[in-house]
């Protein structure tokens, strides 16, 4: 296999039609014309970041990643360079990390809410701030669902400790081995990277009936792509090449709307733990060996760093 030969041959294959996707059960993808320019810019650069990385192993396998906010097409970009993997005669897989938090959707919202709000008043003890006047202020915006709105504390100044102790909570389970099985999706990196022919993958609904795992056949595949907000997470090893896809907390929120995951998609709520997701992001930039922007430039991490206004 020649990858710098099938690079300077490569031209991108004209999608139509329905293409293969990751394997979240219900997930749907809508690739549109900026989805395609930004994969047919990343396809090339990312043959060519593969040749040290298929010289170094005896049996040539590599994992990439692709990550960013939700808002960004991580999806669909990652389908698309699956397929065109397939197209180049490289066999391609995608796997959506999002099968495998610790618990279904639906319980793992409830644990985030809980979190937060467990942990807001519990800095408001701390600074002896409550009483039952404001405990029963606060539960009533947690009945409204928008005690996690800064406009509050900008109102009643002891509400700030509330949403910055909830922010602090929260911030210290996201994106962590509290909320996500890291070590289940490293074995499965591990196995193959050792040229595992047969490994068993979890799919993950939004029931709790809705989970079970099927054996997939590896033995065509070289490339394993695993699209996922966490793709770059410190928490798990044996990724080769991660692709960052920025994004705003803004962007991430509207498409979500566009996808409707859930029914509180623009809540206070949903905004912070954007937020949350997107500064994880930033600290993790640093690890990618490719960062492309919202206009699909590929960026060096100085440049990225620059754009993000630090």
């Amino acid at each position: 296999m020649n990858l710098l030969e099938i690079k300077y041959n490569w031209k991108a294959p004209v999608v139509s039609g329905d293409i293969p996707h990751g394997d979240m059960p219900g997930d749907k993808i809508e690739i549109r014309e900026e989805h395609i320019q930004k994969a047919t810019k990343i396809f090339p650069e990312l043959l060519e970041q593969l040749l040290p990385v298929f010289e170094a192993e005896e049996s040539p396998r590599a994992v990439i990643t692709v990550c960013g906010g939700s808002g960004v097409g991580k999806s669909e970009i990652a389908s698309l360079l699956s397929w065109y993997f397939t197209q180049a005669g490289i066999g391609s897989y995608t796997l959506s990390g999002d099968n495998y938090p610790h618990r279904i959707p639906q319980y793992n919202d409830a644990e985030r809410l809980r979190i937060f709000r467990e942990k807001g008043l519990r800095a408001m003890t701390v600074k002896n701030l409550l009483d039952p006047e404001r405990m029963e202020q606060i539960r009533k915006w947690q009945k409204e669902g928008t005690d996690a709105d800064s406009a509050h504390g900008e109102i009643y100044n002891w509400y700030q400790t509330y949403l910055r102790g909830g922010r602090e909570g929260l911030a210290e389970y996201l994106g962590t081995s509290r909320e996500i099985d890291f070590q289940e999706v490293e074995e499965i990196v591990r196995q193959f990277k050792t040229g595992s022919q047969n490994i068993w993958l979890r799919r993950m609904g939004r029931t709790d009936t809705d989970l079970w795992y099927e054996k997939k056949d590896f033995s065509n595949v070289q490339v394993l792509i695993i699209e996922w907000t966490h793709g770059n997470s410190g928490c798990y090893q044996g990724v080769d090449i991660p692709i960052l896809l920025n994004s705003t907390p803004q962007e991430t929120l509207e498409h979500r709307r566009t996808r409707n995951r859930d029914s509180a998609v623009d809540s206070p709520f949903t905004m912070m733990v954007l937020e949350l997701e997107q500064e994880l992001l930033k600290r993790q930039a640093y690890k990618a060996k490719m960062i492309v922007s919202k206009k699909g430039e590929l960026l060096t991490y100085e440049e990225y760093e620059k754009q993000m206004g630090k």
